[in-house]
């Protein structure tokens, strides 16, 4: 097979600015169906890539002209499709967070390996080159062993990105997401520590709050808006992880590494994405490539990592055990805020 026929499920903003003109662009990948709750928006979008409409989820994982899907939908509904579609025989890329119970996660992971098909968890901040960079620098030495770190992602706020803009977002409908900040951002970074360092998020102690954000009533969403958490992971080293849906300025998703040597900033200078500063030396700036935000979308890389991992017969390149990994992480996070005591993850130290 050279080319694979995609399915898109879900519509909605992620799918029309990351996953659809990705997979157009790639000349492997034929976008060959489309499904979405708003039929006339499923009908829009395949308009522009003379894809077939299909009347549900269901109907798409049944077509037999359907090699690979992207889930797109909102977080409730990840779970179903993507098992439905890994036993179908679809091979799947999955929007984060992975599942909205460890449980789901933990079953979509078991289904994949049982069914034999790839599943991918779209965790695209593995994919940057700086990110790249600063793996590589870390683990070839160059600031001695990690003792600390502290990474941060934050931007005003998903109703200003969602398909359906303001207060009424699903974001903020906690029927749909179950999470709010740690699992939209937060995900993202607990994620990114784990391909960074290649160590674990092993005990966590964090605090969510809803600081800002109001639904179309003008009260509190029922959801976090914001995320502190302390992280202890596998290797010994520890630090913070911040998501935020309240900064109101430019957009933060850097990350700096703390070791014996010296200091790796990520995404820390405008013009220079990856910067190491050691003792009695000048600092080395390098200027990799600008960090993707919701106002500078350009190619993750991820379409093209799913894409040639299936048709070369390679490995996930983001397994879903590994995006286990860090939704054990958030859903620790969750827990330590609503109890107030540190939760240790003892799964995570068994891989």
């Amino acid at each position: 097979m050279d080319t694979l026929r995609i399915g898109i499920i879900g519509c909605g903003r992620i799918a029309q600015v990351r996953h659809i003109p990705e997979f157009a662009a790639n000349p492997n990948a034929l976008l060959a169906g489309f499904f979405d709750l708003s039929h006339d928006r499923a009908q829009q979008v395949a308009s522009l890539h003379d894809g077939v409409v299909y009347d549900s989820w269901q109907a798409l994982l049944a077509s037999p002209d359907i090699d690979a899907v992207s889930v797109c939908t909102s977080n409730e509904s990840h779970a179903q499709i993507a098992e439905a579609a890994l036993r179908a025989g679809k091979d799947v890329l999955l929007e984060k967070p992975m599942a909205t119970t460890l449980a789901e996660c933990q079953q979509i992971a078991d289904v994949a390996r049982q069914t034999g098909r790839l599943l991918m968890v779209d965790h695209n901040q593995r994919f940057n080159k700086a990110h790249v960079m600063a793996r590589d620098l870390l683990r070839g030495g160059v600031i001695g062993d990690l003792l600390s770190f502290r990474t941060t992602f934050g931007h005003g706020g998903p109703e200003t990105w969602s398909v359906d803009p303001g207060p009424s977002t699903w974001f903020f409908d906690a029927t749909r997401t179950t999470m709010g900040v740690i699992g939209d951002l937060g995900v993202h970074k607990t994620d990114l520590l784990h391909f960074i360092t290649g160590a674990r998020v092993v005990q966590v102690t964090a605090k969510l709050a809803t600081l800002e954000k109001v639904d179309a009533t003008g009260a509190p969403i029922p959801l976090d808006d914001n995320a502190i958490a302390i992280f202890s992971l596998s290797n010994g080293a520890i630090g913070t992880m911040t998501a935020s849906w309240s900064y109101h300025g430019f957009e933060d998703n850097s990350t700096v590494l703390y070791g014996k040597t010296g200091i790796i900033t990520i995404y820390g200078d405008p013009d220079y994405q990856v910067i190491i500063s050691r003792p009695n030396k000048a600092p080395e700036k390098i200027a990799v490539e600008a960090i993707q935000t919701n106002d500078n979308q350009t190619a993750t890389g991820v379409i093209n990592a799913f894409v040639t991992a299936i048709l070369t017969g390679s490995p996930s390149p983001v397994s879903g055990d590994e995006a286990l990994a860090a939704m054990r992480a958030v859903f620790a996070a969750q827990e330590s805020s609503r109890t107030g005591r540190a939760v240790a993850i003892p799964d995570n130290t068994k891989e």
